[in-house]
């Protein structure tokens, strides 16, 4: 599918107020998350019957005469049907019109990022992704863009927006220390100023957060997280409603190239399939575990939205299904950081890696891994100590999980304690 003849606007940056009026979202679907998640965007194949689809890895698309294609596609960085089809599965999980996939996580913040003119001013949760932390400080204020950090984006809001403010940035749960935002909050102080919301809803997946529907513009995430859920792909997507964001992220991600292989497309979108299945059972261990760690002596806190103790549980009841907390927790440890080191090195199911969402559980210690990057006294202002462990809950046996967190904390917390 060849890029259509670009409108001047798409070229000019967004500027206060565009595209913030997004349109209802379509009527709710006619069957529920684990139907849609099988069958959108599967299409049987009309040459073969192939329930599944081949993957279309042709960078390049034959024309009948000069300027028309044979079919929709022309170039693969334009357009590719394996991205077609996982693009309408993710649209239709997140109640969106549109999504688009991107070759990364990173890639897609960096989108929305570019999309904005030089000297506009952004808001964004303070407790965020390093990742997302360091494009914000290091590649965006380069661009001109500039970020105010904030720990309670539903408090003083409007205090810290200013004329300049084009867009707020939301992670809900944050990361490491799963604290929530009142979505609809947010957005309707946001949409009175005319500024688009973004909201990353990795951690929860659309299985069991729907951002839109509280009216955020834009949801991201990483693909590579819960939606693909195997560990093996490296994508990010977008999702939302205005035809007039849909024009001018299409044309930017085209531009750029900052697009995902087929092959990726293909993978992320069997992944996909099974999403509802592999979030509900990293829903359980986590909420077991979670309770396992809070009755522990050897733990200081634990943060889990999940549970009763947690300060924001009336928001997860509102936003998430069911009131689910999700399959990422974190806890902080007695003995500082060499006993969360330790606690890494004792487990012997969880795997001591980064990133999350995966069927494996995994664990490490954010302050010298994902968000080393960030300044300690900037991590510790809002919860990230060094002795800090974040884990991933696959959907391995949930005794096995609990059984192994015991073991470590006894082996790790013990010896710093003379027992």
């Amino acid at each position: 599918m060849s890029i259509p003849l670009v409108n001047p606007q798409l070229l000019k940056p967004l500027t206060h107020g565009d595209a913030v009026e997004t349109p209802p979202r379509p009527a709710s679907p006619e069957h529920r998350f684990g139907t849609r998640a099988v069958h959108s965007g599967s299409h049987i194949d009309p040459n073969t019957g192939a329930v599944i689809a081949p993957i279309s890895l042709s960078t390049t698309f034959a024309q009948s005469s000069v300027g028309k294609p044979i079919g929709i596609y022309e170039y693969t960085r334009s357009a590719n049907p394996n991205r077609d089809h996982f693009e309408e599965a993710v649209a239709a999980l997140e109640h969106a019109r549109y999504a688009l996939a991107f070759s990364s996580g990173s890639a897609t913040t960096a989108t929305i990022l570019q999309s904005l003119a030089a000297g506009s001013h952004v808001v964004s949760v303070s407790d965020v992704y390093g990742g997302t932390h360091r494009y914000f400080t290091k590649v965006a204020a380069a661009h001109g863009v500039n970020v105010t950090f904030t720990p309670t984006l539903e408090i003083g809001n409007e205090a810290i927006i200013k004329p300049d403010t084009k867009l707020i940035w939301i992670e809900s749960p944050t990361n490491p220390t799963l604290s929530l935002v009142d979505i609809r909050e947010v957005t309707t102080i946001a949409h009175r100023h005319g500024i688009l919301v973004v909201v990353d809803n990795t951690f929860m997946s659309p299985y069991i957060q729907n951002p839109l529907d509280y009216g955020a513009d834009i949801v991201v995430h990483s693909v590579t997280k819960y939606i693909n859920g195997h560990s093996d792909v490296l994508m990010g997507v977008a999702a939302f409603n205005s035809p007039e964001l849909k024009d001018r992220l299409t044309f930017l991600q085209n531009a750029i190239g900052a697009v995902p292989s087929p092959f990726d497309c293909w993978l992320a979108h069997r992944g996909m399939k099974t999403l509802h299945l592999r979030a509900r059972e990293a829903n359980k261990n986590a909420s077991a575990v979670a309770k396992v760690l809070e009755s522990s002596s050897l733990v200081k806190s634990v943060n889990y939205p999940g549970l009763d103790s947690h300060p924001q549980r009336a928001i997860a009841q509102k936003q998430h299904r069911d009131g689910m907390g999700g399959g990422m927790l974190s806890f902080r440890i007695h003995g500082g950081h060499a006993a969360a080191e330790r606690f890494c090195q004792n487990v012997r199911v969880f795997v001591l890696a980064e990133s999350l969402g995966g069927i494996e559980s995994l664990c490490e210690v954010p302050s010298s891994m994902t968000h080393a990057g960030i300044p300690k006294e900037q991590r510790e202002a809002v919860g990230v100590f060094d002795d800090l462990i974040r884990l991933s809950c696959g959907i391995e046996d949930v005794d096995d999980l609990t059984a192994d967190i015991l073991q470590a904390l006894e082996k790790s917390v013990a010896p710093a304690n003379g027992a």
